[in-house]
């Protein structure tokens, strides 16, 4: 089979079309998402895609409650959309609708309601201040009722939209704006490379299932989206200095892949979580948990978490550099960890 080398926009943008052929309830909606000439979005992700179909690109006011609730109905009834949000921070607007309508409708029913619907959200510090720049997950990780995937690489972006349009419940896909890769006005400084070669052919990525990035023996780092990269950029630097590391990219938040990572943490006894969120009520204290209360006798430390501090995310681009843990800060989070065990 053969395969094409794309960026994460470019693959989300290849998943809308396909499945909108695949399928004719598939629509997105959103705020300038298929506007001629225009940007395809905050992101470039729906660049274009007005010229094959106009009628299923809807564009909305700037209102996040409207466009949600849109949505919600829509899928209530049968069709299949993808909500697009211009920056993760403003599902704030919108609260009301996604955490008490579309994660509860389908128990409130019974099981008689579906709500069938694709949310994206780009999450991550780029240089925009607190209200453009907040790692969501925290936020929506204790909420039933809606799943959670994080692509680190366009091979999952693509397959992870492609599983969520396809499932029966209400997905949300956090997207990383420096590992857009796009192309043109949106292109973000400081990207990181998470290209992929993407195969000619139908395929999706499931729901619920990590991947290993690298295997170790010594310590288990368990990082998403971004902070994947960085995780396996500070393995590299470990591994110059002989320590093994095990990168895990979960890829799905909600549901979590338990059996990888527990199968990971019995063989290397050491554990370290990377968030680019803060600290207090993140991924990283969940983790932790867990395995204090499943995998307590195959650890030889504690769970070393490296997070952002628990502030508002900083504007100033050298407070920026501090704020988000980098290769050398997850690097250096191993050492301590490995000292004490």
């Amino acid at each position: 089979m053969s395969t094409r080398r794309l960026g994460i926009a470019e693959a989300l943008r290849e998943a809308i079309a396909e499945e909108m052929r695949r399928d004719k309830r598939v629509f997105c909606i959103g705020e300038d998402i298929g506007i001629p000439g225009g940007w395809g979005g905050a992101f470039t992700v729906t660049l274009g895609l007005e010229k094959e179909f106009a009628d299923r690109l809807v564009n909305t006011p700037i209102s996040e409650a409207g466009l949600m609730g849109a949505a919600l109905g829509a899928a209530m009834m049968g069709m299949r959309p993808i909500a697009d949000v211009q920056y993760a921070d403003f599902l704030f607007c919108a609260m009301d609708q996604v955490a008490n309508q579309v994660a509860k409708m389908r128990y409130m029913s019974g099981g008689k309601l579906t709500v069938p619907m694709v949310m994206r959200a780009p999450v991550g510090v780029t240089g925009r201040g607190a209200q453009h720049a907040q790692m969501m997950e925290p936020y929506f990780l204790p909420l039933p009722g809606i799943k959670i995937v994080a692509p680190s690489t366009a091979y999952d972006a693509k397959g992870l939209l492609k599983a969520a349009v396809r499932d029966g419940n209400p997905v949300l896909i956090f997207e990383h704006k420096l590992l857009y890769g796009s192309k043109g006005p949106r292109t973000e400084t400081g990207s990181v490379d998470a290209s992929s070669d993407i195969p000619d052919g139908d395929y999706t990525v499931p729901i619920g299932k990590g991947v290993v990035r690298r295997e170790g023996t010594d310590v288990t780092i368990i990082a998403t989206l971004l902070m994947a990269h960085r995780a396996m950029e500070a393995a590299g630097i470990l591994e110059k200095e002989g320590i093994s590391a095990e990168v895990i990219d979960p890829r799905s938040l909600v549901p979590f892949d338990w059996d990888l990572v527990k199968g990971s943490v019995a063989k290397t006894g050491r554990v370290v979580t990377v968030e680019e969120s803060p600290k207090r009520g993140g991924l990283g204290g969940e983790i932790a948990a867990t395995l204090a209360e499943e995998m307590l006798d195959y650890l030889v430390a504690p769970v070393k978490r490296i997070a952002a501090p628990n502030t508002p995310a900083p504007f100033s681009p050298p407070m920026e550099k501090f704020y988000v843990p980098d290769a050398n800060r997850i690097a250096q989070g191993v050492r301590e960890l490995i000292a004490i065990s």
